[in-house]
């Protein structure tokens, strides 16, 4: 998906907490929550997430999930998805 090389250089905007893949458990959690819609899954910009994650890349301190998209991954603070509440 990604190279180590660049993952390597990759760090949370917001603090700069280095990110890593996220692993398929923790997208599976994610896709539930949005398919179920139990619970309000939305970005740090308010916006509601509708659609399955194809992957991410999650801070260390797995507070915050930045989206990949197309392969890219999406490095915008209010793009980010909070995990507080995913169960």
């Amino acid at each position: 998906m990604i190279e180590k090389e660049l993952l390597d250089l990759l760090v949370c905007p917001l603090n700069n907490t280095p990110l890593e893949v996220a692993d398929k458990g923790l997208i599976e959690r994610l896709n539930r929550a949005i398919a179920d819609k139990t619970i309000a899954v939305e970005n740090r910009g308010g916006q509601s997430i509708e659609e399955p994650l194809a992957g991410g890349l999650v801070r260390r301190d797995e507070a915050l999930l930045y989206p990949i998209v197309d392969g890219i991954p999406v490095l915008l603070v209010d793009e980010a998805i909070p995990l507080e509440h995913i169960p």
